[in-house]
């Protein structure tokens, strides 16, 4: 019973309950990873755990989303990456920075948005 995929099952993301990637992770881990032992911790991570899942999702207060993952925290998500240096390709990272401060890159929560819409058997709704 615990893996049955069901049709228009309804999953909210609900931007109230964060206002960072770290607790967006935390928000999506609870939603479809209930009773796995490991968390999403990546952009690719969080692109991972969506493959075969069909639900309609609405993201609520994606307005309030947009803002917390909009340009300020990108600038730093990229920032730190730089800093780490490994196991990140800093040349595109800087690329990817110069693209938003030009305005013209995308924010996280335009990169998590685009991740979501690349599964088709997952509808999207910003509420």
């Amino acid at each position: 019973m615990k893996n049955e995929i069901h049709h228009n099952k309804m999953t909210v993301i609900n931007g109230g309950h964060f206002s960072d990637l770290e607790g967006f992770y935390e928000e999506v881990s609870q939603l479809f990873m209930k009773g796995e032992d490991w968390k999403v911790g990546t952009l690719d991570g969080f692109d991972d755990i969506l493959y075969g899942v069909e639900t309609d999702i609405t993201w609520k207060d994606s307005q309030k989303s947009k803002e917390d993952l909009g340009f300020d925290l990108t600038k730093k998500f990229y920032e730190n990456k730089i800093k780490q240096r490994k196991p990140f390709n800093v040349q595109l990272i800087q690329q990817k920075l110069a693209e938003l401060i030009a305005g013209n890159g995308q924010t996280l929560f335009e990169i998590l948005i685009e991740i979501i819409e690349s599964h088709k058997n997952i509808t999207l709704i910003l509420d």
